[in-house]
């Protein structure tokens, strides 16, 4: 990979800035400082420091993040903070891929990743990879077995479809939900369609992977593997 690419790709400038920002730095592999932006350099195997910094550079990356209420599952959005917002150094340089995104005010497991084929993965409705949920009702849940037999609903393309939970439990207004589609407000519709209000929903699992004492704003990374384990 090219040395200009590597920076412009970990957001230390354009490609077109990197030729200025080699000679206002000192970008050093092997002993040797970089100044033609067309060095070639192997970010994998090579260490490349920056001001006398090692630069920080890993792929593929799974990271597991409590997500909060307030802010949208997304990289971008002139309205609302983004989860990525919440990234520091060094992962704030990557561009993720956001798998099984949650709405603006529900909060829990989300995973960021640059592995693009893996968050497909996750979110295809085929792979059938269960998620659980934590919801808080508006009274005291009584319809599981509605819910498991299936229930009709509408996604996001207003098209109906049966949904099923996997698994559903209660104590008094807190469920515990498992699905393994995840379309659009389909935990929410889901309770709605059986006459209760969602008041609260938090996911706590995707897959094998858990979100546990994880704080809310928080991250951590986690092999891919983790999931299926």
């Amino acid at each position: 990979m090219r040395i200009d690419k590597f920076l412009s790709n970990l957001k230390y400038g354009t490609r077109s800035e990197i030729k200025t920002f080699l000679r206002e730095h000192q970008v050093v592999f092997d002993d040797i400082r970089i100044l033609s932006t067309s060095f070639e350099i192997d970010p994998n195997l090579d260490t490349i420091y920056l001001d006398g910094k090692p630069i920080f550079y890993k792929y593929p990356i799974y990271l597991a993040m409590n997500k909060p209420c307030g802010y949208l599952s997304a990289n971008h959005d002139e309205k609302y903070p983004c989860v990525v917002d919440l990234l520091k150094e060094p992962y704030n340089r990557f561009d993720y891929a956001i798998a099984g995104r949650l709405d603006l005010d529900s909060e829990g497991l989300l995973i960021l990743t640059t592995d693009g084929a893996f968050a497909h993965q996750v979110t295809l409705p085929k792979s059938h990879v269960p998620k659980t949920y934590e919801v808080l009702l508006d009274r005291d849940f009584d319809q599981h077995v509605t819910l498991r037999q299936g229930i009709a609903i509408k996604d996001g393309r207003n098209q109906e479809y049966t949904a099923h939970a996997l698994v559903v439990e209660s104590k008094s207004n807190i469920a515990w939900i498992t699905i393994d589609e995840g379309k659009f407000h389909q935990v929410k519709r889901m309770f709605e369609a059986v006459g209760f209000l969602v008041l609260k929903l938090k996911r706590i699992q995707i897959g094998k992977l858990k979100l546990n004492e994880l704080p809310s704003g928080e991250y951590v990374e986690f092999r891919k593997e983790e999931l299926y384990d």
